[in-house]
């Protein structure tokens, strides 16, 4: 029997607490050696009676860890009676630094311990909780290489670092009240307003009506009390925008309906925002005027001490960047840009080195890939060759093809301007940087005008790079599999290979062979962008004539801008022609009066979803047509029979859900008749479209009972934050097959 070995336990070993927990397994086993750090690995020296059970221990890995192998090799040298923890040491960086993860219940448990340490300290953490991406410079993961490094352990700190029976035995981020970041209240002027009290001063003024801006793991949030949300709205320009909002468990089910999959999420170590249904569709319409509300529980030492001093059940708690854009991360930013909106500012003095939004899931979907989910990485073989996805323009995220693995950024937001544009290169650098990435191939959006594009561009000339351009929504469909099947890509916009604007695909075949078979009829899209901030002009692309033209102008359109309007769409100037299933419910909902105006991203659509849930939808006559080799199915015939139920006074909620459940019916029909004339037995079904829960589970039932199989992710967001990851097997697939 084997009693001696050196053991190489090869994934995301770094950051979780892998060393001491190999030195406690060494303790319970009596085996002797020594445990090192080298890069994506651990390698472990080890000799004793019971080395084998002490193997399979070992494997079992922490809670935070991720093991990819585990290879046992012969152990050439002497060691001596007892174990230890040596430094480390470089190596291959395979794996990556976990996730930020959510203060474990232990640690909350010493915050309130009476008398204790930790008691009232709001940055306590132990070898399974607390931050970890938003604080690494570099690897391998240790204080010295973290934003730890600015705060030496106190002796009491040092002592339980280095105790073998403490759960904190070498974890990297622990501090205490002596010797750890300190937290302040500051007034928009910097002037100190909380004293030794900071948290205490804090809860005050937020229960007084103030709006705070406060510091958290990754970045800065706006938080105030529901009664305050509408002064916060309008400090921030956006009336109409939900609010996230935090609330302790116990209070959860008082303003939403949680499936068992929320409960899971809201109380797992990620604590997402879970956006949920509302125990009343109409209340709270201060945080939300949609049928559903996103919540989520407080996940650092700082939200559980600021929601013990305070007076309400819940603060609003969103994101203190302009929509798309970073995270503000440093506090001398924040009180430069928020000095009009906010009236505090509790901070802490831990460098934020990663910047890191919250995490957004729905129904068991991620929404937006970001704090403890993000960076995430995915086993995969796409060959020898390290590539870059670089994303698309909205919502974007970047994925990193390295030796058998992707690993795919944190949410970065919109490349649509300079800032989102330096933080997407900032990300690629960093991450990159921690995986010891030299690019070798670059995909990027097939459009030849985003800014990610040039990016990419760019970065091949300095690198000499093999550039390859991915269409949006093929990469779409290449991120939820590169089997054989029906791809159903249902978003916004998407530049297509023949220079239109494509959001409703049908696709057949398996990457990187993706045949564009059939698609939502192709309409106009008057003055492009402005039709998105504008739907009823959307409507009038969709259905241009007098019909469209009385309705517009009994809402009070003047007859020049009618004019315009229709000569517009006559003469096809600056008309674009799109198949976007967005831009066909952004019609519907201005058709049906529900949304006139788009004030945030999605607006439209979701509030369509929300009137169509309280609807029943009812079977209409479909009509299919031809345009050219694809099927089609006519978005104008819907909304003409949508607009003929309006004008007979049919119940706006039932035509909303009559629009949503036809059309998801017609996607569903064309993807069913392709898989059957083709003699393929999967579906797979991507993009933003897809979160509407009505128009997925339609498309779900329909592929199902034509007896298919319907794939969708729960690993990667519908959205577009999963193409860059869709880019890079894409590419990968590609080259595998020159």
């Amino acid at each position: 029997m084997q009693n001696r070995g050196t053991i190489i336990i090869r994934g995301i070993v770094q950051g979780v607490g892998f060393r001491p927990f190999v030195y406690a397994l060494a303790e319970k086993y009596t085996i002797s050696g020594w445990v090192k750090n080298l890069g994506s690995r651990v390698e472990i020296a080890a000799s004793g009676a019971r080395f084998s059970e002490f193997c399979q221990a070992v494997a079992g890995g922490t809670p935070l860890s991720v093991i990819d192998s585990v290879e046992v090799l012969p152990l050439d040298e002497e060691v001596e009676t007892g174990f230890v923890i040596r430094s480390s040491g470089t190596g291959a960086l395979d794996g990556l630094i976990p996730p930020d993860v959510a203060v474990c219940d232990e640690c909350i448990r010493d915050i309130f311990t009476p008398g204790g340490r930790y008691e009232g300290y709001w940055a306590t953490s132990c070898v399974n909780c607390g931050p970890r991406y938003s604080i690494i410079r570099s690897l391998p993961y240790d204080r010295e290489r973290t934003a730890m490094e600015e705060f030496p352990m106190c002796d009491a700190c040092e002592a339980e670092y280095t105790d073998p029976g403490c759960r904190r035995h070498h974890a990297q981020t622990i501090a205490c009240g002596r010797c750890g970041p300190g937290l302040a209240l500051l007034g928009p002027d910097g002037a100190d307003l909380g004293g030794d009290d900071p948290v205490g001063a804090a809860a005050a003024m937020l229960d007084a009506g103030a709006v705070l801006a406060i510091r958290g793991v990754g970045g800065f949030h706006l938080a105030c009390t529901e009664e305050a949300a509408g002064t916060l709205k309008a400090r921030l320009g956006r009336p109409e925008q939900p609010l996230a909002v935090m609330m302790t468990e116990d209070v959860v089910d008082r303003y939403v309906d949680p499936t068992a999959w929320d409960r899971e999420a809201l109380t797992s170590r990620v604590r997402p925002i879970v956006v949920m249904k509302k125990r009343d569709a109409a209340a709270n319409p201060g945080l939300s005027s949609l049928h559903t509300l996103g919540v989520m529980l407080p996940y650092t030492g700082l939200h559980h001490l600021l929601f013990a001093r305070l007076g309400h059940d819940l603060l609003v708690m969103t994101s203190a960047n302009v929509p798309g854009t970073p995270m503000i991360t440093a506090t001398a930013d924040a009180l430069a840009r928020l000095g009009g909106t906010a009236d505090g500012f509790l901070v802490h003095d831990r460098e934020i080195v990663n910047r890191c939004d919250d995490s957004v899931v729905r129904d068991g979907h991620i929404i937006r890939l970001s704090r403890g989910i993000a960076p995430k990485r995915l086993r995969i073989d796409l060959g020898e060759r390290c590539i870059l996805g670089v994303g698309p323009e909205l919502n974007a995220t970047t994925t990193i093809y390295r030796h058998g693995f992707t690993v795919t950024s944190p949410h970065i937001g919109n490349v649509r301007n300079p800032q989102t544009l330096a933080y997407l290169q900032e990300t690629v650098e960093k991450i990159g940087g921690l995986l010891g990435a030299e690019f070798e191939v670059i995909a990027h959006d097939l459009h030849p005008r985003f800014l990610s594009t040039r990016y990419a561009r760019t970065l091949a000339e300095e690198t000499g790079a093999e550039l390859v351009a991915v269409q949006h929504h093929r990469a779409h469909i290449a991120a939820t599999t590169r089997e054989e099947c029906v791809g159903i890509a249902i978003d916004g916009v998407g530049y297509g290979n023949d220079g239109t604007i494509w959001g409703g695909e049908i696709f057949a075949g398996a990457v990187p062979d993706l045949e564009r078979v059939a698609h939502l009829e192709t309409v106009g899209m008057p003055g492009g962008d402005l039709a998105t901030r504008f739907p009823e002009r959307m409507l009038y692309g969709i259905l241009p004539g007098e019909r469209t033209f009385d309705l517009l102008a009994a809402r009070g359109w003047g007859e020049t801008e009618l004019g315009v309007l229709a000569r517009q769409v006559e003469r096809g100037f600056n008309v674009a022609q799109t198949s976007s299933t967005g831009r066909v419910l952004d019609a519907a909902s201005a058709l049906l009066g529900i949304c006139r105006e788009r004030t945030y991203d999605g607006e439209p659509a979701m509030k369509l979803e929300a009137v169509a849930a309280q609807g029943t939808p009812e079977t209409w006559n479909l009509s299919f047509g031809r345009d050219g080799s694809c099927e089609i199915l006519e978005t104008s015939a819907l909304l003409t029979r949508a607009f003929d139920a309006y004008e007979a006074g049919t119940k706006v909620a039932d035509i909303a859900a009559s629009v949503q459940y036809n059309l998801a019916r017609g996607l569903a029909d064309l993807a069913v008749r392709t898989a059957h004339d083709r003699g393929i037995r999967s579906v797979a079904l991507s993009g933003g479209a897809a979160y509407n829960r009505q128009i997925r589970e339609t498309i779900r039932s329909t592929v199902e009972g034509a007896g298919l199989d319907l794939m969708v992710s729960r690993e990667y967001p519908l959205g577009d934050g999963c193409i860059s990851l869709g880019q890079c097997v894409w590419a990968g697939t590609l080259r595998a097959e020159r």
